[in-house]
């Protein structure tokens, strides 16, 4: 059985304190950083307009192969 005294006091503790506010980020940045993440978006846009696009029915236009040949012909 818990007394009236025991009650107030697990109930009674207190809370944890709240963390100090977080800075907010810079608004300046470095031309560097500028520079680099400008390059890297250049970058992943070149590579993703090379990609060969497909459809349903494959590759479009006919494919560039050459006949099968026996050695030595």
């Amino acid at each position: 059985m818990i007394t009236k005294a025991a009650a107030f006091i697990t109930c009674s503790a207190s809370s944890p304190k709240a963390p100090p506010p977080i800075a907010p980020a810079p608004t300046e940045q470095d031309a560097g950083v500028v520079t680099s993440r400008d390059n890297e978006r250049r970058r992943r846009r070149a590579a993703s307009s090379s990609t060969v696009l497909t459809s349903y029915m494959g590759a479009p236009g006919a494919p560039a192969t050459q006949p099968k040949t026996l050695l030595g012909q």
